[in-house]
C-alpha cells in the first residue's frame, strides 16, 4: 500500500511516517519500481504501535526502546514494566507541577477584580522578580 493508505490505516500522517524512516525509528519501506514507498500490514502494525506509544506520551527515544522490546521475542516483561512504571512517574510528577500551575492561576485570577481599573494581581506577579 502507498503511503497515504499507511497513513490512514496506522492513524500517523504521512509526514511523520517518512521522519520516522528518516530518524531510523522504523526501517525504510519497500520500494516500488516507481520508487514510491510500499507498505505491508506489518508496517502499518509497527506504525500503529508507535501511535499507541506517543498517545501515552513517550518520547520517540523511549519508543525507539519499546519497539526493541516489541521485536524481542526474549524479553523479559520486567523491563517493560519498569518503563512502564518509570514513565507513571514523570506523568505523575507533571501532574503535579500541571495542578501547581492551575492553583496560583486560580488564587490570581480569584485575587483580581476584572473589573475596568489597571490594577491586577495576575500581572503583577508575573512581573515579579522574584
Amino acid at each position: 500500500m502507498n503511503i497515504g493508505e499507511a497513513a490512514r490505516q496506522s492513524g500517523i500522517s504521512a509526514k511523520m511516517i517518512r521522519y520516522y524512516e528518516e530518524t531510523g525509528l522504523i526501517p525504510p519501506a519497500d520500494r516500488r519500481a516507481s520508487g514510491y514507498r510500499d507498505y505491508a500490514d506489518a508496517n502499518v502494525h509497527e506504525l500503529r504501535f508507535i501511535r499507541r506509544a506517543r498517545d501515552l506520551g513517550f518520547s520517540v527515544a523511549e519508543i525507539s526502546e519499546l519497539l526493541g522490546l516489541w521485536r524481542d521475542r526474549t524479553r523479559r516483561s520486567g523491563d517493560v514494566k519498569a518503563m512502564a512504571r518509570s514513565h507513571i512517574d514523570r506523568l505523575r510528577s507533571k501532574i503535579d507541577d500541571m495542578q501547581a500551575m492551575v492553583d496560583t492561576l486560580q488564587t490570581l485570577s480569584d485575587a483580581c477584580a476584572g473589573d475596568d481599573r489597571p490594577d491586577c494581581p495576575i500581572i503583577q506577579r508575573l512581573g515579579d522578580t522574584a
